[in-house]
């Protein structure tokens, strides 16, 4: 279940925004979607966001053929530097060729061993996203060994890949409140708080 759609399906748990806390609300199929005012500090998301990235070997990347048709597949990846996701791939794979055509892309990286009706948790990032080598390729090969069994002396191993989000959002119920959706902007120093959004 996206971040989003676990907010929506569980709304009815949640409590309403106050006159003050209210900025801004929607109708979305019948879900209001507000705009709150609360902000939260760079340290913070930060935090947060490096432990929704740790919470699972597994994330799903998005792509776009060149087409304009929708593509997604599930792979192991590592964090880099930042909140990069690096990850090694055959480049005649569909999501592979799919970057070389078009670097835009999406990953979602949640925790599987959740519970419908408990507070919900998990990470979208949209940036984008291609081949790296040189010295990025070497920074993705030890962020990569650090977490898996990769040997990268292997002749024929496959390249390794790199996606640089520009934007992040965040959904961790326990720490950030039922049903509330946190974007961030990255930078070069960290993450930049731009919107609260609760559904309700």
């Amino acid at each position: 279940m996206a971040c989003d759609d676990a907010a929506r399906s569980l709304s009815p748990r949640y409590a309403p925004a106050s006159a003050h806390d209210r900025i801004r609300a929607r109708q979305t199929n019948g879900v209001t979607i507000e705009r709150r005012s609360r902000r939260f500090s760079s340290d913070r998301l930060e935090r947060l966001a490096r432990r929704l990235m740790n919470a699972s070997p597994l994330c799903a990347l998005a792509t776009v053929w060149p087409g304009g048709r929708a593509h997604i597949n599930h792979m192991y990846f590592a964090r880099s530097e930042g909140f990069d996701v690096v990850w090694i791939s055959d480049p005649d794979s569909r999501h592979s060729r799919n970057l070389t055509a078009n670097s835009s892309a999406a990953v979602t990286i949640f925790d599987s061993h959740q519970t419908w009706g408990r507070p919900d948790r998990g990470i979208q990032l949209f940036g984008t996203a291609g081949t790296v080598s040189g010295a990025a390729a070497e920074q993705a090969k030890r962020a990569y060994a650090a977490r898996f069994p990769y040997d990268p002396s292997v002749a024929d191993a496959y390249p390794f890949y790199r996606f640089r989000p520009r934007e992040v959002k965040l959904f961790y119920e326990r720490v950030l409140g039922g049903g509330t959706l946190v974007t961030a902007k990255v930078t070069g120093t960290g993450l930049a708080w731009l919107r609260t959004e609760v559904f309700a």
